[in-house]
């Protein structure tokens, strides 16, 4: 099987300053060569969230856990924030979150076993200030008017959920009045509508990293005839699939007003980076056509808009997976049974879930799935808008199957 292999320079981010530190394992508590441990890069940077990660190369077997720590000072450790991995220790992500603006933090990968934790090398990194995250805001718009900047999913007294959500604890991005909505980037005036792209930000389900993988993707889209949607779905403390319902909803509603968007209600395609990628897929797997609220809750009451299917025409895939979070699914009769639609591949060879993106792509193709899948030689997790070519064969993927 061949793959598309492309040679890119690695991303670099005018933005900030990544220093790679020198200092590996200075503080282990056992001998370098009982296990050892290795840094990933920093990517994602935004004013509050980076994405880092890091290898295990020796002891797998012995490894109890395994992850992320930081601090505003060198050679972090465990005693001070850390975000423990999952998955496979010998290639991983995580994401470090609650950062302070414009701030200088140190970074480094660990594994813990029983002697004691080993950490990886030391890197520096600068969160970007305020000014420059462009996050748009949640406006007033009329929820039920389909032009609108701001579209809301659910009604507020009948949102499907089965997370009791009362106290934000200062730790999650939304409050507890959070409600799904998605964000109108319309095609210009005079540009031939192909269809509708819904673009799902990442950030491990426990934020929307809509800086570096949605308005401006979105945007990119609006500009080559796709009318596009950021969907800012429910993370932590609620579940994936509560947020793959957002999804669902929020196809359901562009399907509908289909004849308002001036497109075909067949051509409607999801893009996700990351957690935003496994999302598409979790839709796809388990809410797509006519599932609605109540496979979740109970007493949800299912509306007019849960009468339109949700399915898709194509996933974009961007550093993401069918599976969940971390681990790739390569499930291929659930693939074939599901019917998902084909599916466009996008990562980086630097990525630490470069294998298994393409064990799952393998896998989808063995469903009889149709299949495009891009390799970046040097590129690492979390470039999103920064590589524009991914978004121009995504264009090219997408028109091909709406024309069909």
């Amino acid at each position: 099987m061949k793959r598309n292999i492309i040679f890119y320079a690695v991303l670099s981010l005018s933005t900030v300053t990544i220093i790679i530190g020198c200092d590996e394992a200075s503080d282990n508590p056992m001998p370098d060569d009982t296990i050892r441990v290795e840094t990933a890069e920093v990517t994602a940077i935004t004013s509050n969230n980076v994405i880092s990660g890091g290898r295990v190369l020796d002891g797998i077997q012995a490894i109890k856990e395994f992850g992320i720590c930081w601090a505003a000072t060198d050679n972090p450790t465990i005693s001070d924030s850390h975000n423990v991995g999952a998955g496979d220790a010998t290639s991983f992500a995580c994401y470090a979150t609650g950062l302070s603006a414009n701030t200088t933090y140190y970074i480094r990968a660990y594994a813990t076993i029983s002697g004691g934790t080993v950490y990886g090398q030391s890197r520096q990194f600068t969160t970007l200030a305020d000014s420059d995250d462009d996050t748009p805001s949640v406006g007033g718009d009329d929820e039920q008017n389909p032009l609108a900047s701001t579209i809301y999913l659910w009604p507020e007294d009948n949102m499907a959920k089965v997370t009791n959500y009362t106290d934000s604890q200062g730790s999650y991005q939304d409050p507890p009045s959070f409600r799904p909505y998605m964000n109108y980037f319309p095609v210009a005036e005079g540009i031939t509508v192909k269809g509708a792209v819904l673009v799902c930000a990442g950030g491990a389900f426990q934020f929307r990293s809509d800086q570096m993988e949605g308005t401006p993707v979105a945007q990119w889209f609006a500009r080559h005839g796709y009318q596009a949607f950021v969907v800012n779905y429910r993370v932590r403390p609620y579940t994936m699939e509560e947020g793959s319902l957002d999804l669902a909803r929020a196809v359901r509603f562009v399907r509908q007003h289909a004849t308002d968007y001036g497109i075909n209600p067949n051509n409607i395609a999801t893009v996700g980076f990351s957690a935003g990628g496994i999302l598409c897929g979790d839709e796809a797997l388990n809410f797509d056509e006519q599932v609605n609220g109540t496979e979740l809750a109970s007493d949800y009451r299912p509306d007019e808009l849960d009468k339109v299917s949700a399915n898709v025409c194509t996933i974009g895939m961007v550093y993401a997976f069918y599976g969940r979070l971390s681990v790739a699914s390569t499930d291929v009769e659930k693939f074939r049974e599901s019917k998902i639609p084909p599916t466009f591949f996008a990562y980086g060879t630097r990525d630490p879930f470069y294998r298994q993106f393409q064990q799952c792509a393998d896998a989808v193709r063995a469903a009889d799935v149709e299949v495009e899948e891009r390799e970046y030689e040097g590129l690492p997790h979390g470039f999103g808008y920064t590589n524009e070519d991914w978004m121009i064969r995504f264009d090219n993927w997408m028109t091909k199957i709406m024309i069909h």
